[in-house]
């Protein structure tokens, strides 16, 4: 099937003021329209216009639903904003946790400080290239005094494995973590979360993902997410019958419950007495979100893990 040519973009730019008028066109109740433009100055109409999106009836010509006010479509961008740093927030823990386990154990496990340099101690030799070059750029390019003191004292090609894991984001931690060569070495590890390795390394890799759209500022509370992750099999018992288990064809296993229930789990266990799941439980009721659209169960409420 051949591609439809492609046609000059004629659309002309336009005043905050026209952006006013053309949403009130469409339908949708501008309340305060000096307020409105000083939110459309700041935030961008391109990027608010996702948030439109739940509010039209017609998507095709953007009329909204009767009633759709400009204040209901701010509040929903106010939560996704609160929800996306409450996130960042429960995975920078994790983050930290994840880096230390990983810099103790190998180092512990195979008595040496510079793990990461032996590439015996890891699966595959292309990804532990890619992986040990990028760790080195890193360095190089660093600009904390712990690592400038190292690399100028000591010999060896890099810092020992305590000082470089704070250089390796939660992408790089993933690629390190999944190509560690034994299984025991990664099992050990995983258990400190009460995980599998295998859910592990895929939730891992899921939550750089989560991490990846947080911090660029992308939308994150009705998305789908193109790579899912494994759900555990065995693990607490609140875990387990928190979950929302789904056939792999149904699409809520696309949004968000499951991760924000995989990690309110882990919070539990790295920052005992934490007040991330009240937070996320207030955030939802301040703002009058329906869950739905982030895949929550009806009952979600009288699931163990967020009573």
């Amino acid at each position: 099937m051949r591609n439809s040519p492609k046609v000059r973009y004629s659309k002309p730019p336009t005043t905050y003021h026209a952006q006013i008028k053309q949403l009130q066109a469409r339908g949708l109740n501008v309340e305060d329209t000096e307020e409105a433009e000083f939110y459309l100055s700041q935030l961008n109409y391109y990027r608010l216009a996702a948030y439109f999106l739940p509010f039209e009836q017609n998507h095709s010509n953007h009329i909204f639903q009767a009633n759709t006010s400009f204040s209901d479509v701010l509040n929903l961008y106010i939560f996704d904003r609160k929800l996306r740093l409450l996130i960042l927030d429960a995975i920078e823990r994790f983050e930290v946790s994840l880096r230390t386990q990983f810099a103790y154990h190998l180092s512990h496990s195979y008595n040496t400080a510079h793990p990461h340099l032996k590439p015996e101690l890891f699966l595959n030799p292309l990804i532990y290239g890619s992986s040990v070059s990028q760790l080195a750029r890193d360095v190089k390019n660093s600009k904390e005094e712990f690592i400038k003191h190292l690399t100028s004292k000591y010999e060896e090609l890099m810092p020992p494995i305590w000082a470089v894991v704070e250089l390796m984001t939660l992408g790089n931690l993933s690629k390190w973590f999944s190509n560690i060569k034994q299984r025991k070495d990664r099992q050990d590890i995983s258990r400190i979360y009460k995980l599998d390795e295998k859910v592990m390394t895929s939730f891992c890799q899921h939550l750089s993902l989560i991490r990846n759209h947080s911090a660029h500022h992308a939308r994150l509370w009705n998305r789908d997410f193109t790579k899912t992750m494994m759900l555990p099999k065995k693990g607490p018992d609140a875990l387990l019958q928190s979950l929302h288990l789904l056939p792999d064809s149904d699409r809520r296993l696309r949004k968000l419950y499951n991760t924000l229930t995989m990690t309110a789990n882990l919070m539990d266990i790295i920052a005992p007495g934490n007040l991330w799941k009240l937070k996320l439980k207030h955030l939802i009721n301040q703002h009058k979100i329906d869950t739905s659209k982030m895949g929550f169960p009806d009952n979600w409420l009288e699931k163990p893990i967020w009573c």
